[in-house]
């Protein structure tokens, strides 16, 4: 498979802790832009490693694996 950036582990891991976290808050975490957010969260969605379950405001993200292998 594809190996993910420390970026793209960390998104996962903020993520799993918080799913309704915000790209926003993602971005203040990781010390990044948003827009290199967003582009991580592409590729983990096309990956398949990601998906985003309901809208905007009242949706929450799922993480698609049980274990990111480091």
């Amino acid at each position: 498979g594809k190996e993910l950036n420390d970026n793209q582990q960390a998104i996962l891991h903020l993520i799993s802790l918080d799913n309704k976290i915000t790209i926003k808050e993602l971005a203040i975490q990781l010390g990044i832009s948003t827009t290199a957010v967003e582009n991580n969260i592409k590729k983990l969605r096309e990956m398949a490693l990601l998906a985003r379950n309901g809208g905007r405001k009242d949706g929450f993200w799922q993480v698609c694996i049980t274990q990111v292998i480091r």
